[in-house]
C-alpha cells in the first residue's frame, strides 16, 4: 500500500490527523498532480480551508492534467469565492474531460448567477434527477424565461415519493410564480406539519388562499401558527440556562419568536392591503469525491 493509499485508509477510519499528515508528505514527496490534488480536497472537504487549497490547486492546473477532478474542484472554489466567470470557464473546461451532473449543476449555478438563464437553464436540466433542487431549479429558470407553459408541464412530474424530493414547500412557491395558486395550495397543505413555521413560507400560504378568496381558511391557519407560537415563547422561558445556553441567548431566542408572532398577527391584513411576498430562491452548489485512489467511489491513482 503506497502512502496515497494508506493516508486515503486513515481518512476513512476518521483518523484525520494522521491522514493529513500522509497527504502533507506526498505533496513533500513529489508536487504532482495526485499529491497536490488530494490534498487540496482534504482541506476543502474536511477543514472547509478554500484559502490553503486554492494555491494547490492553481499548481495542478498549470501541469494541464488530464482529468476532471482539480478542475471541478477549483470550479467549486470560484463559486464560494462568487468569481462567476472564472468559475464558468473552469467548469467548461471540466466537461470536456469527462461531464458529470455535479460540474453540470455548479456549471449551472456559475450561468445563472451572470444571468445567463437560457444556458442555466440547460445545464440545470442535464445535472437533475427526478424531483431533485437541479430539476426545481431549472424551472425557476424556465419561468424567468417565459417559457410557463413546459416549466408546468415539468413542475407537474415532481413526487414527494422520489429519492431526491425538494420538498412540499419548495414545489408551492412555484406554482404561485407560475399562478396556479390551487396547486400552490395542494403542496403547501402536505407540508403543513412537516416545516417549522417560518413567516417567509407561510405568507406566501396565506397569500396564496387569498388569491383563491379562501379568507376563512387563511385566518385558521394564520390562527393555529400564532398559538403555536404562543407555546414556543411560553416552553423557551421555562428552559433552564447552562453553559451552552445562556440566559443571553434565551432571552434572544424569545425575541425571535415574539418578533415572529407579531409578524404572523398582521400578516392577514399586509397582504390585503396589497403586499405580495416575495419567493426566495437560492442556488446551491454541488460536492462530490475528487480523490485519486479512492476505492469507495472507484477512483484509480492519477495516471498521464
Amino acid at each position: 500500500m503506497n502512502i496515497n493509499q494508506t493516508a486515503i485508509a486513515l481518512l476513512e477510519e476518521n483518523k484525520y490527523d494522521e491522514s493529513l499528515k500522509l497527504f502533507k508528505k506526498a505533496v513533500e514527496l513529489s508536487r504532482d498532480v495526485q499529491s497536490l490534488n488530494n490534498l487540496a480536497w482534504v482541506l476543502c472537504n474536511e477543514e472547509d480551508d478554500y484559502v490553503s487549497a486554492f494555491p494547490l490547486l492553481e499548481e495542478v492546473i498549470k501541469m494541464n492534467p488530464n482529468s476532471h477532478f482539480p478542475y471541478n474542484l477549483i470550479g467549486e472554489i470560484y463559486c464560494r469565492q462568487e468569481k462567476w466567470e472564472s468559475a464558468k470557464d473552469i467548469f467548461e473546461k471540466a466537461i470536456t474531460i469527462q461531464s458529470t451532473k455535479t460540474a453540470y449543476n455548479n456549471l449551472a449555478v456559475a450561468n445563472y448567477h451572470l444571468g445567463n438563464i437560457e444556458d442555466a437553464s440547460k445545464y440545470f436540466l442535464l445535472a437533475s434527477e427526478p424531483s431533485d433542487f437541479a430539476l426545481y431549479s431549472h424551472v425557476k429558470c424556465l419561468i424567468e424565461l417565459g417559457n410557463k407553459r413546459e416549466a408546468k408541464r415539468r413542475l407537474d412530474t415532481f413526487s414527494e415519493n422520489d429519492d431526491e424530493f425538494v420538498g412540499e414547500v419548495d414545489i408551492a412557491d412555484l406554482y404561485i410564480e407560475l399562478g396556479c395558486y390551487e396547486e400552490a395550495v395542494r403542496w403547501f397543505e402536505k407540508g403543513w406539519d412537516v416545516y417549522a413555521k417560518q413567516p417567509e413560507w407561510v405568507s406566501r400560504f396565506v397569500y396564496s388562499l387569498i388569491k383563491l378568496n379562501n379568507h376563512s381558511y387563511a385566518r385558521k391557519f394564520l390562527n393555529e401558527t400564532i398559538n403555536e407560537k404562543m407555546e414556543e415563547i411560553q416552553d423557551m422561558t421555562q428552559e433552564e440556562c447552562d453553559e451552552g445556553w445562556t440566559e443571553e441567548d434565551k432571552q434572544e431566542r424569545i425575541k425571535e419568536l415574539q418578533d415572529e408572532k407579531e409578524e404572523f398577527e398582521l400578516m392577514f391584513d399586509k397582504i390585503m392591503s396589497g403586499y405580495t411576498p416575495p419567493m426566495e430562491f437560492f442556488t446551491s452548489i454541488q460536492k462530490a469525491c475528487y480523490l485519486f485512489g479512492c476505492n469507495r467511489h472507484n477512483h484509480p491513482e492519477y495516471k498521464r
